[in-house]
């Protein structure tokens, strides 16, 4: 029994929930008020002729009691009612349509009551309306008091019925602020900028007379003779235009859902960019910066769109950014940012092309001033191409005796684009041990220029070019390390490539040695705090996760970033990172400018001056191995080449014949036999037995013999 009067009572409930969920829809509301509006109208035109029933009488007479004469107008105002039932959209409609009524009843009887006082022309309703009115204000102020009430009735009626407004057209309306903050906050306008005005006005920069470099550089008349600028049409022209969407229905969107968590804000300007348009906005006072910050997964629902940065607030600006993707993207060529006026202009030969903002406007800077630069991303997020970027960059601002590199690539296929290009020092290296030779080199020589710039007491590189212009002496130019891949140098040589970069990033920006790295793996194991510390230019690609953001930033932000060279810039000027789109530059680019290059000026890879000096350190003990990461254990310990020596003249290998030998301890005799071992000059332990000596004194004098006789291949390496 009990089970039954449950399904009773829950089919009572829900039935109850169903009816009223049926009574509970607005429009279903409005069809019942409208219908019952006119239902009243036609039993109150009916009872006029007493064909409305006994019921139709009685309301007849009662309301000729309340309204008088006003009774024959009701009809009228039920009908007029009805439509707007019919008619408007709005939600709360019974309360306005009551308030017309009442209010347009009322003014009729008043003025009907007050054209025959007495005789009850406006009911009981005009009779009490005109005595009050009428003693207080007399008999004209009455009548315009009346007549003014009706006109309020009709406007509420008017204003209904004038357009049916949807909730959709609701949504694209701004409300308008009372007049108190019309008066006390500042007033934004949205400013519609079109797609693709930020790119008309580059070509027009275009057109302008090409390559007119106004650098502070000293002239060689000597030297430059032989280097001509490339021409800009090896490169490729900018295509294509960014769409925003709809910017008005996008900032509205903006302000509402701010709103609908209580952030009142003022929409502002609006910037379309290549990759992300902003909307800045000026939220009201009060509110924090960080209630607006973690909203960005609520905009970026609103907009339906992902992911969504929000700049808060804009660097110099009173106002909070919000970075929208585009629906289309739009390439920044490099073609486009060599050609502006501004690159042209700048006096600094270190400057290169860093890409556009989120306005759309060319953003350079200047390597000489970073000093240095780290460069971090995940894969495919655009690193290699902004290396490219940079030398490019370079290379049209400067010739082959102002300008050399030394390129890294341990990846072995990035810079082979570059061979013979004669602003390199070697070719491209791509083993790790010539790695650290060459870093070391980079040591050494920026000790030596500090000795010339301490003997002309010169402050700088620059300062020193110009005084040895004067007298004579050895020109200085600018060296540009780049390293593609700083991950697979720590793995395979840490200690000596972290030290070697620290000590260059802390002194060598005087002597003119700049060093730009790169890396796909942005941790504390690769970007140590020693580099950090001392490289404080950074630009961080599309990375995995914030953490890896905070690695290189110290903040999140590269963890939203789009990809395909969108990327995040801080420097000791910059402290706030600044969103840019990076300039692309295709393969087909560089090879048609290098080869341009190598057309008009001849490769040199002689062994003369720095050249002669960096080829014999890259070459340094890579006799015996050919090159491989053992040949450079020898480096590790003076004693290696004696206890060589002794093993091979004893035929005897043991760490306690070489701690006799050579009166040294265990550890280190140990560790000369692992050395021994590595490069095949010993064989492995054999237990009780002595190991297996494999040279012999001749084969020993043949290698020496080689290495002195040592030939050079046709990309300028030694040939064994």
């Amino acid at each position: 029994m009990s089970r039954n009067k449950k399904k009773r009572k829950k089919s009572k409930n829900s039935n109850s929930t169903k009816i009223s969920s049926f009574f509970s829809k607005e429009e279903t509301k409005r069809y019942i008020f409208g219908i019952t509006s006119f239902l009243l109208a036609i039993i109150f035109a009916l009872s006029f002729f007493e064909k409305a029933g006994v019921a139709g009488n009685a309301l007849f007479k009662a309301f000729s009691f309340l309204a008088g004469k006003a009774i024959f107008l009701l009809p009228l105002i039920l009908t007029i009612s009805g439509l707007a039932f019919f008619r408007a959209n709005y939600k709360k409609l019974f309360q306005p349509l009551l308030l017309a009524i009442i209010i347009s009843v009322f003014g009729i009887c008043g003025i009907l009551e007050s054209l025959e006082p007495g005789l009850r022309q406006g009911g009981l309703l005009g009779y009490i309306l005109t005595l009050v009115l009428s003693r207080l204000f007399g008999f004209w102020v009455t009548q315009i008091i009346a007549s003014l009430v009706i006109v309020i009735g009709g406007l509420i009626f008017w204003r209904l019925l004038k357009q049916p407004v949807s909730e959709e057209s609701e949504i694209k309306e701004e409300k308008k602020p009372s007049l108190i903050k019309r008066i006390f906050t500042p007033s934004f306008k949205v400013k519609n900028v079109e797609p693709a005005s930020a790119f008309k006005k580059e070509e027009r920069v275009i057109k302008e007379p090409f390559l007119k470099l106004k650098t502070k550089a000293i002239e060689y008349p000597e030297r430059e003779k032989e280097y001509k600028t490339p021409p800009i049409e090896l490169l490729d022209s900018t295509k294509g235009q960014p769409s925003a969407g709809d910017i008005k229905t996008n900032s509205i969107i903006i302000k509402k859902a701010l709103e609908s968590f209580e952030i009142p804000v003022e929409m502002s300007e609006v910037n379309v960019g290549p990759t992300v348009t902003q909307y800045s906005l000026k939220p009201a006072n009060g509110i924090k910066l960080s209630r607006i910050t973690s909203l960005s997964n609520d905009l970026a629902l609103a907009l339906a769109t992902h992911p969504i940065r929000i700049e808060a607030p804009i660097p110099g600006k009173s106002l909070v950014g919000i970075e929208v993707p585009n629906k289309v993207r739009a390439f920044v060529r490099l073609k486009g940012l060599i050609q502006n006026s501004k690159f042209q202009e700048y006096s600094s030969q270190l400057t290169f092309c860093l890409g556009k903002d989120v306005s759309g406007n060319p953003v350079y800077a200047d390597l000489g001033k970073m000093p240095h630069l780290l460069v971090a991303g995940s894969t495919g997020t655009g690193k290699t191409i902004f290396l490219n970027t940079l030398i490019l960059s370079l290379i049209y601002k400067n010739s082959s005796d102002n300008l050399k590199f030394i390129l890294i690539d341990p990846k072995r296929v990035e810079f082979t684009v570059y061979g013979g290009l004669p602003h390199l020092l070697c070719p491209a290296i791509v083993d790790a041990s010539r790695a650290v030779n060459a870093l070391k080199w980079l040591i050494e020589e920026m000790e030596r220029r500090f000795k010339l710039l301490a003997k002309l007491k010169a402050r700088n590189i620059f300062s020193y070019n110009e005084k040895a212009f004067n007298t004579g002496d050895e020109h200085l130019s600018y060296i540009v390390l780049v390293i593609d891949e700083l991950a697979d140098l720590m793995v395979a040589k840490g200690r000596d490539v972290e030290a070697s970069i620290v000590r260059l990033a802390q002194m060598a920006r005087a002597v003119g040695v700049h060093i730009v790295v790169a890396t796909q793996r942005p941790s504390v194991e690769i970007i140590t705090g020693l580099i950090k510390a001392n490289i404080s230019s950074r630009i961080t690609f599309q990375v995995a996760s914030q953490v890896d953001s905070r690695t290189v930033l110290d903040m999140a932000g590269a963890e939203k970033l789009l990809g395909a060279g969108d990327m995040l810039f801080i420097s000791s000027e910059i402290v706030k990172p600044k969103r840019i789109q990076a300039a692309y530059v295709s393969e087909k680019e560089v090879k048609r400018v290098v080869n341009w290059i190598k057309s008009k000026t001849q490769p040199k890879f002689e062994r003369e001056n720095l050249k002669e000096k960096l080829f014999e350190a890259l070459e340094r003990n890579l006799g015996a191995s050919g090159g491989d990461l053992g040949s450079f254990f020898s480096q590790e310990d003076s004693l290696y080449e004696e206890a060589k020596r002794v093993i091979i003249q004893n035929r005897r290998a043991s760490a306690s014949f070489l701690q006799r030998k050579l009166r040294i301890g265990y550890a280190r005799a140990a560790r000369l036999i692992d050395m021994l071992e590595e490069r095949r000059v010993v064989g492995p332990g054999r237990g009780a037995k002595p190991r297996e000596v494999y040279l012999s004194d001749a084969d020993e004098s043949h290698i020496e013999g080689v290495s002195q006789n040592e030939k050079y291949d046709d990309d300028g390496w030694q040939s064994v």
